[in-house]
């Protein structure tokens, strides 16, 4: 998701998105989420969520001084709730409701 309009042109996104959602799928590895996630944090992507529907459970990473810093895992009870979406909030039960 990119919020700031001046980063869209008629090619897609100039640079990194804002926010990213990854669903994992049983083909994911540490190694592959590792090296996506220092990617995404040497792009600047400011919010980064990671979908686990085994588990059932979302971690956040919010960027703090240039680190995507782990807010912890949601799950089933509770709420997601964007740094960068004001007002916006998810039910993780939502999420996996038909699962």
């Amino acid at each position: 998701m990119v919020c700031d309009p001046s980063k869209i042109d008629f090619k897609g996104c100039i640079g990194a998105p804002d926010l990213i959602i990854e669903i994992l799928s049983p083909a994911n590895n540490k190694k592959e989420l590792k090296y996506k996630y220092e990617v995404y944090e040497e792009a600047g992507v400011l919010e980064y969520w990671i979908v686990d529907p085994r588990e059932k459970a979302v971690q956040v990473y919010l960027l703090t001084n240039g680190k995507l810093i782990a807010g912890g895992y949601l799950f089933e009870e509770d709420k997601i709730l964007s740094a960068l979406l004001p007002g916006f909030s998810l039910d993780v039960g939502a999420l996996f409701k038909n699962i």
